[in-house]
């Protein structure tokens, strides 16, 4: 008898579970939205159950749904936070500017390790430090 109220419960609880997963991942758009903003410096990425990708900018956002607009053609579309997997800005991670900078920091290492290291050697007569 202790078995079948064990699984009763168990085959009860489940759905319960798998609600609130839903609500927590609506809460989490809603969100991730909201943090964003609204306008054409709120440049997202938004990618749908569906696994289709989305690039724009948030137009409009409300309750249910939010409005995402492409830069390009300027078509709007409204998706509900329910169809949402996952909402980023649009652009995370290496900038062109960003790959500027690594690029500028290993060429002064280089050149440090090619001109500083013989001068401070004095051709290979210092056996401490760098040499």
């Amino acid at each position: 008898m202790l078995a079948g109220v064990l699984l009763a419960t168990a085959a009860v609880n489940r759905p319960a579970c798998a609600e609130s997963e839903r609500d927590v991942q609506l809460a989490k758009a809603r969100a991730d939205v909201s943090k964003l903003g609204v306008g054409e410096k709120a440049r997202v990425e938004v990618k749908l159950r569906d696994n289709s990708k989305l690039e724009g900018y948030i137009r409009d956002a409300g309750e249910d749904s939010f409005t995402i607009t492409d830069s390009e053609t300027g078509a709007t579309q409204t998706i509900a936070y329910g169809d949402v997997v996952k909402v980023k800005k649009s652009g995370s991670g290496f900038s062109p500017r960003s790959w500027l900078i690594v690029g500028v920091a290993v060429a002064g290492a280089v050149v440090t390790w090619i001109i500083v290291k013989p001068a401070l050697c004095d051709g290979g007569a210092q056996t401490r430090g760098p040499c």
